[in-house]
């Protein structure tokens, strides 16, 4: 098994440390398309590539949009213009069939997440996951967030389409129940253009509300997956995005969806990424000591210099190695005596000094 997402979040709220290896959460949605060969393949994919969790959506058609509700992603790549005629196409899955793919989560080694959209999932996942995920929909929700926050579980509140004083009526619902809360950034474009992306944004949840977690969930296209790795080094300490088994599928979640590839290339980028970043105190490494020894400079008798002579600056320059006097004590070679005659190009050495 995997990093548990309870654990992290509470690792993250005690240490805060500036560069972690993400939480990453693939979230499937409703990729299985109702059919359980593959949902089981989205997870054994998702664990193969290196996700931490792996999320669902669980939801009735019914219960989450009226029949009139109208579409809000681009029809050129999903082309169904009802919310409600789109949701009723994948809302099969119910409490038998997430138990099962529980259990299949626990033995591909990868934690089971889904996001509930109405009370009666609420209730049943509550058996099934460590956390819940509330969808950026529901920010607004005060009864729905708060029914949710009543199992004690920590939150991970997506922030998508909210401004300002939205996100803060939402904290304030939850810290009222003291759960640990994770903030993602998220722009509800299906998909996110680039210059929507606005990952900066991770700056000021993390300003605003430091003592949560910080996390991003992301709606832009894979492509090298470089908008995850700037979040990852912005400070978003969870990621979240969709996950496909075929990024060329037409429909729903699969277009602006990474794959299991994706998800491998962005973890070798990730810990040379790291590895890069290495310590954030700054000190001379053990690398570094022949640089130290050879590229750094000595002081250098410029000139002739016979034993008594007073030496004076005029007399010295500074060369490298650095196996003799250091230039920074200069000073405390300007005006003593020569112990010995120091022929010009001499490294000087204390020893050839009186005090």
């Amino acid at each position: 098994m995997k990093r548990n997402c309870t654990e992290f979040i509470r690792e993250m709220k005690q240490s805060t440390p500036a560069f972690v290896m993400p939480y990453v959460i693939a979230e499937a949605g409703v990729n299985h398309e109702c059919d359980m060969n593959l949902a089981r393949r989205l997870i054994d994919e998702a664990a193969e590539g290196g996700a931490d969790a792996i999320k669902f959506q669980t939801y009735k058609a019914d219960t989450i949009a009226s029949k009139d509700s109208p579409y809000y992603w681009d029809l050129s790549k999903e082309p169904t213009r009802s919310q409600h005629e789109l949701f009723t196409r994948y809302d099969k899955f119910w409490k038998k069939e997430y138990e099962l793919l529980k259990t299949y989560c626990d033995n591909a080694g990868i934690e089971f997440m889904s996001t509930p959209f109405d009370v009666e999932s609420a209730i049943f996942l509550n058996d099934l996951m460590g956390v819940y995920k509330i969808s950026s929909s529901d920010i607004t929700n005060k009864p729905f967030i708060e029914f949710m926050c009543s199992f004690g579980k920590p939150i991970i509140l997506s922030t998508g389409a909210s401004n300002i004083d939205e996100i803060e009526n939402a904290v304030s619902w939850i810290n009222a129940y003291g759960n640990e809360l994770c903030l993602m950034h998220c722009v509800l474009n299906y998909p996110t253009m680039d210059k929507n992306a606005h990952l900066g944004m991770l700056l000021d949840l993390q300003t605003k509300w430091p003592d949560t977690v910080c996390g991003y969930s992301d709606h832009t296209l894979p492509h090298d997956m470089k908008t995850l790795e700037i979040a990852a080094l912005l400070g978003a300490k969870i990621l979240e995005k969709h996950f496909t088994y075929d990024k060329t599928k037409q429909g729903n979640d699969h277009y602006h969806a990474m794959d299991k590839q994706d998800l491998i290339y962005f973890h070798n980028s990730m810990r040379r990424n790291f590895e890069l970043i290495g310590s954030t105190n700054k000190y001379a490494l053990p690398s570094e000591a022949p640089a130290r020894q050879n590229a750094r400079r000595s002081l250098v008798a410029a000139t002739n210099i016979a034993a008594g002579t007073i030496i004076t600056k005029e007399q010295l320059t500074w060369k490298r190695p650095a196996h003799g006097i250091s230039p920074q004590f200069i000073e405390n070679v300007i005006g003593k005596r020569a112990a010995v005659d120091i022929a010009e190009d001499t490294v000087l050495k204390d020893s050839m000094l009186l005090n």
